[in-house]
């Protein structure tokens, strides 16, 4: 469409008065506090809540139990996108965005003070799981209302790329995360292998980064509160074009999109928590020799491998915004869903345990995480470009959150079950079996690259 709007929306310097680069640490800003969120849970859900927050047992009990509670927020978030989704696409994209920003740091926030099982029994695990629930319910409106403020701010031809920013906050939340958690068992001398309930890092030490998410939050809310409403929004309330309830009207008019996001963002979803909460749980447990199934690396030196493969992943981010602006979102997908495919297949070569080394799983990881990268770049662009602007904040979100529930909140359960059970390769047939279900909705995809956002 070629309109004042148009012109206004697409200055180079700033969007309705508001500096683009404002509107790219606001969008990116939030989605590196949710990663950030996500990425300490998962680490503490391996390391830390299995030993304080469930009942002493079989190890491999209690981890999967943690993991459980780990997936409580998967189940939360759809939830979570059909309340934000509902405000964002009745009340605009700002104000819905510092709500979903204040519930998601609160619970984080509180889950670094709350009393351990030997404290206070059964509560604890319960609490831990409320505030779990909590998590999710705020993570469920904030990645579809940070992509939506992306694209809907965008230069012409320019979308992927402008899209790109808030998927880099999951790189950057894994390094402050995985990194803080690293210097906390550097400097307190945790051992995983062999964790000491009356250590300073069992005692005390795993609360700080939790805490510390409160900081991030405050400036989150302090760049967002600057922000105004975007474009394309605010042309849909001025042509009286916002519906009364966007839940029922994306179900009446876009229920396919809705299915096929859904399976579009399935293999993303599968790989991202493969490669970050299980291969954490194996490549830092016993190995076949001491009667386990892992890799038997140290906490720490595993956590310094992750932290070097994740800048691949960072580094992936950007390169597929320009592939997806050049040859279109469905293309670039179904190549690194293929690609994706070839990689579960390598699972058994890869990580056997009897010959693993350092430099073996370095190479596993800057795999998972090159391709990680690549597929999960477009996909803040390809989600709100298949849904109209009144149902788009609400459209993208469930098809978004849901795609969690089946990719992302089962993913570390399975793939422990799979690998103690049969074996590492099985990990790697599950996550072929994703990829496989994504190829084929992308096949049913249209191509959005020119698709207007201003369509209701």
């Amino acid at each position: 469409m070629s309109t004042t709007l148009d012109v206004d929306r697409h200055d180079d310097d700033s969007v309705a008065g508001v500096p683009r680069r404002r509107i790219v640490v606001a969008s990116l800003i939030g989605t590196s506090i949710e990663f950030y969120d996500f990425y300490i849970y998962a680490t503490a859900a391996v390391s830390v809540f299995p030993h304080l927050f469930f009942p002493k047992g079989n190890e491999t009990t209690a981890l999967l139990a943690s993991l459980a509670t780990f997936g409580i927020a998967f189940v939360a978030r759809p939830i979570g996108s059909v309340l934000f989704g509902h405000f964002g696409d009745r009340i605009g994209r700002k104000a819905t965005l510092v709500g979903s920003l204040l519930t998601m740091g609160i619970a984080t926030f509180l889950i670094g003070v709350l009393p351990t099982y030997h404290q206070v029994g059964l509560l604890a695990p319960m609490l831990l799981a409320l505030m779990r629930f909590c998590q999710g319910i705020g993570l469920g409106g904030e990645w579809s209302g940070a992509a939506l403020l992306a694209t809907e701010t965008a230069k012409p031809g320019k979308r992927a790329w402008a899209a790109m920013w808030p998927q880099l906050g999951a790189p950057i939340g894994f390094v402050f995360a995985n990194g803080l958690f690293l210097i906390m068992t550097l400097l307190l001398g945790h051992d995983n292998s062999d964790p000491d309930l009356s250590s300073a890092f069992l005692e005390w030490g795993w609360r700080v980064p939790f805490l510390l998410s409160a900081v991030m939050v405050i400036i989150g809310l302090y760049v967002r509160l600057k922000l105004e409403e975007t474009p394309v929004f605010a042309k849909a309330v001025a042509d009286g074009k916002k519906v009364k309830t966007p839940l029922v009207e994306v179900f009446k008019s876009s229920w396919r999109q809705l299915i096929i996001g859904t399976f579009v963002m399935l293999a993303t979803y599968t790989l991202f928590y493969i490669m970050t909460t299980w291969v954490l749980s194996f490549g830092t447990g016993k190995t076949p020799a001491q009667g386990g199934t892992g890799a038997g690396f140290q906490y720490s030196d595993f956590l310094v491998l992750q932290l070097v493969a994740v800048l691949f992943f960072a580094a992936a981010i950007p390169v597929s915004g320009i592939l997806a602006d050049r040859y279109g979102r469905r293309s670039t997908l179904l190549v690194v869903t293929g690609t994706m495919m070839v990689f579960g297949l390598c699972f058994g070569l890869l990580l056997d345990g009897d010959a693993m080394g350092s430099a073996r799983m370095l190479f596993f990881l800057i795999l998972g995480m090159l391709l990680m990268g690549f597929t999960f770049g477009p996909q803040s662009a390809i989600l709100p470009e298949l849904f109209p602007t009144n149902v788009r904040y609400t459209g993208s979100g469930i098809a978004y959150n849901v795609s969690s529930i089946l990719g992302a909140a089962v993913a570390p359960f399975i793939a422990t079950w799979l690998a103690t059970t049969y074996g590492v390769g099985w990990v790697g047939v599950y996550l072929l079996a994703a990829a496989v279900l994504t190829f084929v909705a992308l096949l049913a995809v249209r191509e959005t690259k020119d698709a207007s956002l201003d369509e209701v």
